[in-house]
């Protein structure tokens, strides 16, 4: 690792003007790859204290053994050698999309004396007009099929069409029509072309004004009698028709486009492009890369535009290029596409209507190509396989955690604060093992004391389960916590303790909660929520379990007694899988936490009558048509209801007595009281509009509650 003072240029080399700058490493590889507006105080950026630079930027300086630049006079000359460099050298700390296939494209060889229309894949020819990409090759062969009907252009290859030329005999598809047989000499090579560029016309979304000439030369056929003539220019016209159906218009000002949308996580982000012409979705393609330098929106976006548009010229760069976040500055990337198309170039963020729309359409195919990337990944087994390897490696374990617990706090703003635990085993979940918990010990915000009663009630359940099984022996060893020759429950805790009462239900045929133990405790923050999960632990005697920390900002693993973090290199299959458990974790609690404030307040006095479910709950309000009617019910009445008894009637009606009714509405201008039927309809009542809360994305899965 070198120091990057060793090699950090003198005060008043670096240029202060647009340029592009090569981090190499002790070899000579180039490592990194930028441009500036001004290298001089882009530069001094990465000479500052290594503690105030991002983890990932601070790698690559650390990886350095040198810096070198080159001026250029202005920033869309530095964009463009950018993009060159990156090209060349492949830096490793660059980011670089990688395409999840290989799409196909229509291709028509222009270069060519007679063109050929074809799937091509791969690196783009100078000469050759492409068309898509495409999702399957199929689509393709489907498209050229009925377009040849009315451009009968070549398709065979090269050997077939110079065998053709030496027996003078064409192929089937000149005996159908469906090519036009230069091979034999039916056409010459300036009607072949002349074909083959109307047949990119219409692919390029010039589809109107030829479809028009094509009905007006049908009914000029049927004007003139010549009926074969026009039935055939109606069967082109529909076939027309049939391959621009497969298409759906989208856009409905016949625009051209390029709409780029972006995905992303802490670690990798997805891009999803699709290509509009003449108002119609024509091409989609996808990319994932690794984050592997500290990058904004913008900032992938910007690649993701240099690499789109790095080779292209004239019409392949769209018009406009609507995009989920500009690059900064953005005027040397707009003028960089428009030196690349040879006009104008619109590049922005869409604000409205069906171009907003479209955009928030490509984004869900981020989100779900990001997932799908993630998914892949995930279920490989020897990929799971190496990730657990890794994490007993950085975390010292004797054997690799076959079984994941990994607990996490959410709350609003400290009320309705509660946990979750989700289970990973051999890498993948175990949903049927999830489990939530309600913050009972005390009330308001303090993760970390939360945290220790959660450790604290899971794995008291887990020694009772021992405990019952004679697995652990009552007497002098008994862990703290658990009293001498107790089985059913748990003792409660004196007021102050961190833990309430917690009661056990007997075995019932149902599989035991918890009673199988993790190799490894991952909670989700820094040191002081591992040293709360180590305490409880600790409290309880139990020393056969490992406890680690997994903090979002930086993605750091903390260990209890540790001074500093253990960090996982960024492409560590450990990490990924710390990660996926920890979001797991976030998910589920966020899940919990927004389920629980919803019912409480949609909460009424029917909620705090025991053992009635929510079944007899709406057949009451059904039956009388409101809480204050069904108060004024005497107990007979309250029983004619189905499924109610005598004795819940009367628990029903005692409750309603006790609770307090809502204060009657005042008619303000004329000082009247209103008659109020509180809830009469109960299911009408909206709970307030989601608010930010402490844990990760929501999700509708529920586990039980202890």
């Amino acid at each position: 690792m070198a120091d990057p003072s060793s090699y950090r240029p003198k005060p008043g080399q670096i240029p202060d003007s647009p340029g592009v700058y090569k981090f190499r490493d002790e070899h000579r590889r180039v490592i990194y790859v930028g441009k500036a507006k001004s290298l001089r105080q882009r530069l001094a950026s990465y000479f500052q204290d290594l503690a105030n630079l991002h983890p990932r930027t601070r790698t690559m300086v650390t990886t350095a053994a040198s810096v070198e630049w080159t001026v250029v006079s202005t920033e869309v000359e530095a964009l463009q050698l950018e993009y060159s460099w990156i090209k060349e050298f492949d830096p490793r700390f660059n980011v670089k999309y990688r395409d999840d296939k290989s799409y196909p494209y229509l291709a028509v060889t222009m270069n060519e004396e007679f063109p050929r229309v074809q799937v091509m894949r791969g690196h783009k020819k100078k000469g050759v007009r492409y068309f898509g990409p495409y999702g399957h090759a199929w689509a393709i062969r489907d498209t050229v099929d009925l377009l040849l009907r009315v451009f009968p252009v070549r398709t065979c290859s090269a050997g077939v069409f110079k065998n053709a030329t030496r027996t003078g005999r064409p192929c089937l598809l000149g005996y159908i029509g469906k090519c036009s047989a230069p091979c034999v000499g039916r056409v010459s090579p300036e009607e072949h072309r002349e074909l083959a560029e109307e047949f990119c016309d219409f692919m390029a979304g010039r589809t109107g004004t030829y479809i028009r000439r094509q009905e007006q030369q049908m009914a000029e056929a049927a004007e003139e009698m010549e009926y074969e003539r026009a039935a055939r220019l109606r069967d082109d016209i529909e076939a027309l028709k049939k391959a621009m159906e497969k298409n759906a218009v989208v856009l409905a000002d016949a625009t051209d486009a390029d709409l780029i949308a972006v995905a992303e996580d802490e670690l990798e982000a997805a891009v999803q492009i699709f290509h509009v012409r003449g108002g119609r979705v024509r091409g989609q393609r996808g990319w994932v890369t690794d984050k592997v330098e500290a990058v904004t929106t913008g900032d992938l976006v910007e690649h993701a535009l240099q690499q789109l548009y790095g080779e292209e010229t004239g019409d392949s760069v769209p018009k406009e290029v609507l995009v989920p976040a500009l690059p900064d500055p953005v005027e040397p990337v707009q003028e960089w596409l428009t030196e690349r198309r040879g006009s104008i170039v619109s590049l922005r963020i869409p604000q409205r209507g069906d171009k907003k729309a479209l955009m928030e359409t490509v984004q869900r195919n981020a989100l779900q190509a990001l997932a799908l990337h993630k998914t892949k990944r995930a279920s490989d087994l020897t990929t799971r396989s190496r990730a657990l390897e890794e994490i007993a490696e950085a975390l010292d374990l004797d054997s690799a955690p076959l079984r994941i617990e990994c607990y996490d706090i959410s709350h609003l703003q400290g009320d309705d604060v509660v946990a979750s635990m989700v289970v990973f085993e051999d890498g993948l979940q175990r949903k049927s093992e999830y489990r939530r918990f309600q913050i009972k010990g005390f009330a308001g915000q303090d993760d970390v004391r939360s945290m220790h009663e959660v450790i604290t009630r899971r794995f008291r359940r887990y020694l009772v389960e021992k405990e019952k099984t004679g697995e652990w022996t009552n007497g002098a060893d008994t862990p703290t916590g658990i009293s001498s020759g107790t089985s059913a429950g748990v003792p409660s805790v004196p007021p102050g303790g961190e833990v309430p009462e917690i009661s056990f239900t007997e075995d019932d045929g149902r599989p035991k909660r918890f009673a199988y133990p993790p190799q490894l405790v991952v909670v989700d923050g820094g040191r002081p929520q591992v040293a709360a999960a180590k305490r409880a632990l600790d409290e309880l005697g139990i020393d056969d379990i490992a406890v680690c920390g997994l903090a979002k900002r930086l993605e750091e693993v903390w260990l209890p007694d540790d001074e500093d973090p253990v960090v996982l290199p960024r492409s560590s299959e450990g990490l990924y899988l710390l990660q996926r458990v920890r979001d797991e974790a976030h998910r589920f609690a966020i899940t919990y936490q927004r389920a629980k404030r919803a019912k409480r307040f949609r909460s009424g006095p029917l909620d705090d009558v025991p053992g009635l479910g929510e079944s007899r709950k709406q057949a009451l309000i059904k039956h009388f048509g409101s809480v204050k009617k069904l108060r004024s019910a005497t107990i007979d009445q309250i029983c004619e209801v189905p499924g109610i008894g005598r004795k819940t009637a009367e628990t029903i009606a005692v409750a309603l007595a006790q609770a307090a009714p809502a204060a009657p509405a005042v008619n303000t201008a004329t000082g009247e009281i209103m008659e109020d039927d509180e809830d009469a309809a109960p299911e009408t009542t909206a709970g307030p509009a989601e608010e930010p809360v402490t844990a990760g994305a929501s999700d509708e899965r529920r586990g039980q509650e202890t």
